[in-house]
């Protein structure tokens, strides 16, 4: 497998401006720098308790602990069990003001972020190569941007990273298998979420799935490291409204690997499946118009991985005089 890696201009834009702070010498100090925890003692740490200089030392034992990329997702995944779900996590910050969260988060995940995160750092070696990957499979061509960002999981983030995972949706659910119309309006959405003007044209698709009913007679047939796009449905729209990976159990059972609130989980696809049910009957007796479950997409991570590119930071546009 190849993977080609270079690093952003933007890291080496950043370390320049760091530079330019201040004009005042500091003082060297006489202290001597804190000992380097001991690298056994890192690796007992979850990651959502590393600090960033742990983490990219674990990046780079983990890419050599396990050289199987699938084994290398799922240990990756698993080292995040437990860590605190957060919604509305992350943003631009400080490239862009109209989301003014931070770029990344160790502490906490939302279900793509962990993904995300899980996918960057089994495909780096270090902490400045993950958060290169990081944004590569965040935002369209990696260019950082609250308009660049993957925001619509079916038409954006897995229609951008085809160069990692392929939809097989529809081969495994087959011929006749369900499907749904799908319509993004991206101008509108910047324009009433994030304040910001672009001319998107509307954009439609149509998406097939693996309805929930089928899940376990085409599960043997997953793969670790897959991405699975979970899909649900209300007053007749459907929409993946959660996402996690494939990760296999010691007897080869296909297990779901997700951030949900409170904090990311491994369950079995039976498991998750009877969970949404326990929710759905209990907003039926509630009287709520919860969403409900209808299947799964399923992408296939690639065989060949060669990561695409980064493209170079635009120049911001300047005010008319």
């Amino acid at each position: 497998m190849r993977i080609a890696i270079r690093l952003s201009s933007m890291l080496l834009a950043g370390a320049a401006l760091a530079g330019c702070a201040s004009t005042t010498p500091t003082p060297q100090s006489s202290t001597m720098p804190a000992a380097e925890t001991p690298l056994a003692v890192v690796l007992q740490k979850p990651i959502y308790q590393m600090t960033p200089q742990e983490a990219g030392r674990y990046i780079a034992h983990i890419h050599t602990a396990e050289p199987d990329l699938r084994k290398r997702i799922a240990a990756i995944g698993r080292k995040n069990l437990g860590q605190p779900y957060s919604l509305h996590l992350l943003g631009e910050f400080p490239y862009e003001i109209h989301d003014n969260l931070p770029l990344f988060s160790l502490k906490e995940s939302d279900c793509v972020v962990f993904a995300e995160h899980t996918y960057a750092m089994a495909l780096s070696q270090s902490w400045e190569e993950f958060f290169w990957m990081l944004q590569r499979i965040r935002y369209r061509d990696g260019v950082i941007g609250v308009a660049t960002r993957n925001h619509y999981t079916e038409m954006d983030w897995n229609v951008a990273n085809r160069w990692l995972v392929s939809d097989v949706s529809a081969e495994l659910a087959g011929p006749g298998g369900p499907s749904y119309s799908m319509t993004v309006d991206r101008a509108r959405f910047l324009r009433t979420r994030h304040n910001t003007v672009r001319e998107i044209p509307v954009e439609s698709s149509r998406q097939a799935f693996v309805a929930k009913e089928a899940v376990a007679a085409i599960a043997g047939q997953l793969q670790e490291g897959d991405f699975v796009n979970v899909i649900s449905t209300r007053n007749g729209e459907y929409w993946a409204s959660h996402v996690g990976l494939v990760v296999l159990g010691p007897d080869g059972e296909r297990r779901f690997l997700h951030s949900q609130a409170p904090q990311v989980r491994e369950e079995t696809f039976d498991s998750f499946i009877a969970r949404a049910s326990e929710r759905e009957a209990r907003n039926a007796r509630e009287g709520k118009p919860g969403q409900v479950l209808a299947g799964f997409k399923f992408l296939r991570l690639n065989e060949e991985i060669t990561v695409p590119p980064m493209a170079p930071q635009p120049r911001p546009g300047r005010p008319k005089a």
